[in-house]
């Protein structure tokens, strides 16, 4: 919620920045005449309706500057993802990284896969592992798709010990290979 409110906040500043450059490039190229310029001064000044606007409008944007100055230049805090265990030694940390990598590993050594992507989520009952693939098309799709899911579930359970809950496949389409030509020598 805090990451919305502050898009919303950089977005208005942005807008009253962008504002306030055309209004001060348009005063700097004669667009708006000295006169107006120096009626709205003159209004801002002496009428408390327009002081009390611009007062308010300036108090305002100074906060949201003084909210992004800060957004900018505290310390990020937040970890990267990881799954986290804990044994009678101390804790463990597994980075989501780690895991994607183990999956995509395991499911490289089937025949035929080429294009793999991973994506780990972690469920109540262990980790949920998606697997996206091309394949070439010569092998059978279902048998191909048992042998990865095997493969990635015993990989990622005997490395990390951490239990796999389901491993799902999508196979996203079939590579065309290319045409092999056998030159001739004469």
């Amino acid at each position: 919620m805090a990451k919305i409110i502050d898009r919303l906040l950089l977005f208005i500043f942005s807008l009253a920045v962008m504002v306030a450059a055309c209004a001060m490039l348009a005063g700097a190229f004669n667009w708006i005449p000295l006169e107006e310029t120096q009626a709205f001064a003159e209004r801002v000044y002496t009428e408390t309706g327009p002081a009390i606007a611009f007062i308010s409008v300036c108090a305002v944007l100074l906060l949201i500057a003084l909210r992004l100055f800060y957004i900018s230049v505290r310390s990020s805090r937040e970890q990267a993802p990881s799954i986290d265990q804990r044994n009678e030694w101390g804790d463990i940390r597994i980075s989501i990284e780690t895991v994607e990598n183990l999956a995509l590993k395991a499911a490289s050594r089937s025949r035929g896969v080429k294009d793999l992507r991973a994506r780990i989520r972690v469920g109540s009952a262990g980790i949920e592992v998606t697997i996206r693939s091309m394949v070439d098309g010569e092998s059978s799709i279902p048998a191909l798709t048992e042998e990865m899911q095997s493969a990635v579930k015993q990989h990622i359970e005997e490395i990390t010990g951490i239990p796999v809950a389901g491993v799902s496949v999508f196979i996203a389409n079939i590579v065309q290979s290319a045409p092999t030509f056998k030159s001739r020598v004469e």
